[in-house]
């Protein structure tokens, strides 16, 4: 009996020893997840897939990669551009690991040497660009540190996704310069506007009086239509416009000359007639101081 006893504590004993083997042997690979093994310290080439997988005790150590895409920010870094303007730009990058035994093996920490080169390389970046391309052309500066971080990384078994730079930041005199610039831009196209249509409405102007100078009559008809459009105001006061050919026509009655053209004036036949119609008045004064 007691011999019984014994061997069902041994054969307990036994399959309790078997279950923490077991589960010291035994691991979980997640989906997202590919597991490298070291086998004495080598690394074998076949890599655990996701799921249950297992390991020999003391003999093998396994080291988890995650496959997912990695967004990793990276810090401001303060440089000068070509144009000499010193900014802070701060950027981003999206990459993945395509290759986990590489990856493990080829580098240290993949994470903290893809965040140095790409520091690295947006300095370099700033550098090589004028300010206007780093704030309206980042399309083409993006492929260039795409270009630039791929180089070292391929190497690692990382496959650089996407890099885009976020912001530029500018000092606050670049920032009172620039928009006094895009200020004095804005008014310079308010002047040229302005001025094209005074040209334009000149041109107009001219080509209506010439109209209205070949047909005296256009005028009279333009000058009623003002004063239907003056009076339909409803005001108190009606401004009646005088044209000047009336006046000339006035002026020609009182002296009995013929009206000259208009913008001409009647040039005298000689210097002397023009001095004495000029002094027609001073002779009669002169009759009567000897008179006196």
């Amino acid at each position: 009996m007691e011999t019984a006893w014994y061997a069902v504590g041994s054969l307990a004993g036994l399959l309790a020893l078997g279950g923490l083997g077991w589960a010291t042997c035994a691991r979980v690979v997640q989906q997202v997840e590919r597991g490298v093994v070291f086998r004495l310290g080598r690394a074998q080439p076949e890599l655990r897939r996701p799921g249950l997988t297992v390991l020999i005790p003391i003999v093998d150590r396994m080291k988890r990669v995650n496959m997912q895409v990695v967004t990793m920010p990276v810090p401001g870094q303060d440089g000068i551009t070509r144009d000499n303007v010193t900014v802070r730009v701060d950027a981003v990058v999206y990459f993945r690991v395509i290759d986990p035994l590489r990856a493990v093996v080829e580098v240290q920490d993949y994470k903290f040497a893809i965040s140095q080169v790409a520091q690295t390389s947006l300095r370099s970046i700033i550098g090589k660009s004028e300010l206007d391309d780093l704030l309206s052309n980042r399309e083409q500066l993006n492929q260039g540190l795409e270009v630039m971080l791929d180089s070292p990384a391929a190497s690692w078994g990382i496959e650089i996704d996407r890099v885009e730079i976020k912001d530029v930041a500018l000092p606050e005199s670049m920032k009172r310069s620039m928009s006094r610039q895009a200020e004095a831009e804005r008014e310079r196209r308010s002047r040229i506007i302005t001025a094209d249509g005074e040209f334009q409405a000149s041109q107009r102007l001219s080509q209506a009086a010439a109209v209205m100078a070949a047909t005296p009559a256009a005028l009279q008809l333009r000058l009623l239509q003002t004063m239907v459009e003056v009076a339909a105001e409803k005001n108190s006061t009606l401004v009646l416009p005088f044209p000047v050919e009336m006046l000339r026509y006035f002026e020609a009655v009182a002296t009995g000359k013929p009206a000259s053209p208009r913008g001409q004036e009647e040039a005298p036949e000689s210097l002397d007639e023009g001095i004495v119609e000029a002094g027609d008045a001073p002779p009669t004064l002169g009759r009567s101081s000897r008179v006196g």
